[in-house]
């Protein structure tokens, strides 16, 4: 690419950007540290630090974003080292079963565990049948622990992240380094401690951040097990005080500074020495085969982990199904006639309508986007694109609710983004580009990890035939990454339909609202609300697993990379 063309993208890129993403992360920050004169001040700061409620709700965030991310490393660790150094019965298939979390959001499947966990919820009236409770005071589990709920439902859809990332860092691994101690008479406990584990921590730092700011910032799960004191819901509910309250904004501010300080640190760590890290081994790593009882055993613990991990699918798949459960431990009968209704209810056709239109939109423009910048720094010589190539994944250490946050304040009352509000009140190109910047890494590293392995001499060979360079790009670049780039493309246009903090914080309309808000929608109706919104999850559950399915197997192998940053 030449410098000319390279320079001019990257300007449009980065303006982009900045636009619709640091303006508003900055906005956000301005909003808590400027006072009614406009002047510096640390006053809200204050505020919050000295509100024993504002900050038991950062503690508790914090708890949650930590916790989750403790479990969650202790559910990957073991089976990503499982997987890399033994084969055994169905791991072809275990391996992939295991990443089932993935098809549904924890927003959703806390409404299938909301209900079994309930005082007349399923697990009680297992262990009323089993003889361990009393049918006449029942626990109500979530009442009682509604922090440890959180985090369960965090750990058991995150963990497949964290999972990806160390098998990745594993497979990177120089297998010489382990021969080497194992051939000077280190035990394997020894081995895995001074080597495997020290070798592989850039790779559990990446995911494990991205486990904690998704943890630390989580609204969905909060509010529908309605754990009011954690910040995300303390955000959430100031929405209604925006113009006149600063405390919303100094909250993101904090929440935003915890997040890219620990997105920093694990950048650092990344950028460490890779002694013993090698992307072609000198040795082949050799899964040992075990067979009889000890392979079975490895495949009863993968099976345990999807049937542990996937029972919120079950709860919601149950609910959705369900005439009559209450008190049993399941539905006492069956019916499908939940689909039916929600097929006919208004806010169920319109939020499936909108979130495709949202969804589309915002795939298409990180397509674009994505192939530009992968463009950029791939195929150009020009200084800095390693720092575009940061920049864009920026979006990854700001949570969702911050930009959210700083997408409604410029759009409100006439502001600067009120351009993107249709003269209806429809926020369909607010959202649009909220879910594209949110998405865009996706879709950057996919194309990115497309044009390194495609051979650039084949281009070379277009243009030295007579092809201008727009050509060259059109008839043999892009078809070289057409894989990596559909796959990234999926997962933007999957991730986007179920997107959370935009959804519940930017559609304020029912006419509006994409499936996310319209299940918390329904949640909230009488009657039937709760099957109906199940129904629509297990719709939406479907949706993202024939999606997520597709783009690994598009892939291939290489599936583990869309998920390391």
């Amino acid at each position: 690419m030449k410098r000319g063309k390279a320079v001019l993208i990257t300007f449009l890129l980065t303006f982009f950007f900045g636009l619709f993403f640091l303006w508003p992360v900055t906005d956000v920050l301005k909003q808590a540290f400027l006072d009614q004169d406009g002047q510096f001040s640390l006053a809200y700061m204050w505020l919050v630090f000295s509100n024993p409620i504002y900050l038991e709700g950062l503690w508790n965030a914090f708890a949650l974003g930590v916790t989750s991310t403790i479990f969650t490393f202790f559910i990957a660790l073991p089976l990503a080292l499982v997987s890399y150094r033994w084969a055994f019965p169905g791991k072809k298939w275990l391996t992939v079963l295991i990443l089932a979390p993935l098809v549904l959001p924890p927003f959703v499947g806390a409404v299938g565990v909301r209900h079994m966990l309930g005082v007349e919820g399923a697990l009680n009236a297992f262990l009323i049948d089993l003889g361990f409770m009393s049918a006449v005071a029942p626990t109500d589990w979530l009442g009682a622990s509604k922090f440890w709920g959180v985090v369960l439902l965090n750990a058991l859809h995150l963990y497949p992240i964290l999972y990806m990332n160390i098998l990745s860092a594993l497979g990177n691994l120089d297998p010489a380094m382990e021969q080497a101690a194992q051939n000077l008479g280190a035990s394997p406990w020894t081995r895995f401690k001074r080597i495997t584990l020290p070798l592989c921590m850039p790779g559990i730092f990446a995911g494990a951040a991205i486990v904690f700011i998704w943890s630390f910032t989580e609204l969905g799960v909060p509010l529908v097990f309605d754990y009011t004191r954690v910040t995300p819901v303390q955000i959430f509910d100031g929405i209604k005080d925006l113009s006149g309250n600063p405390i919303p904004y100094a909250l993101v501010a904090v929440m935003l500074t915890i997040s890219v300080l620990v997105y920093s640190i694990s950048k650092v760590i990344l950028g460490r020495n890779k002694l013993g890290v090698s992307t072609k081994p000198k040795g082949d790593v050799q899964e040992k085969e075990l067979k009889g009882a000890s392979g079975w055993i490895l495949s009863l613990c993968f099976a345990s982990v999807f049937i542990l991990a996937t029972i919120p699918h079950f709860g919601v798949f149950f609910l959705s199904v369900s005439s009559d459960w209450y008190g049993t431990i399941f539905p006492k009968s069956l019916t499908l006639q939940h689909y039916g209704e929600g097929l006919g209810h208004p806010l169920v056709l319109g939020s499936i309508k909108n979130s495709l239109l949202y969804a589309s939109g915002a795939t298409f423009l990180d397509v674009i986007l994505g192939v530009a910048i992968a463009w950029v720094i791939v195929r150009s010589k020009m200084w800095g694109r390693n720092v575009l190539d940061a920049l864009m994944m920026l979006p990854l250490a700001v949570p969702g609710l911050v930009l959210a946050f700083g997408y409604l304040s410029m759009s409100e009352n006439d502001g600067p983004f009120s351009f993107l509000i249709g003269a209806n009140g429809s926020p369909a190109l607010l959202l649009i580009v909220a879910y594209a910047v949110r998405r865009l890494p996706f879709v950057v590293r996919a194309a990115v990890s497309g044009l390194q392995q495609s051979n650039v001499e084949l281009e070379e060979a277009a243009m030295s035939m007579g092809a201008s360079p727009a050509r060259a790009f059109w008839r043999v670049g892009l078809p070289l990454v057409g894989t990596s780039l559909i796959a990234g493309a999926i997962l933007a246009f999957a991730f986007a339909m179920l997107e959370v903090s935009d959804s519940l914080i930017l559609a304020q309309q029912a006419e509006h609202y994409p499936i996310t808000k319209a299940i918390y929608a329904l949640l909230s109706t009488l009657g039937n609300g709760h099957e109906i919104a199940s129904a629509l999850g297990v719709w939406a559950m479907i949706f993202l697993g024939v999606a997520l399915a597709g783009a690994l197997a598009l892939v291939g192998k290489r599936g583990g990379g869309l998920f390391r940053f």
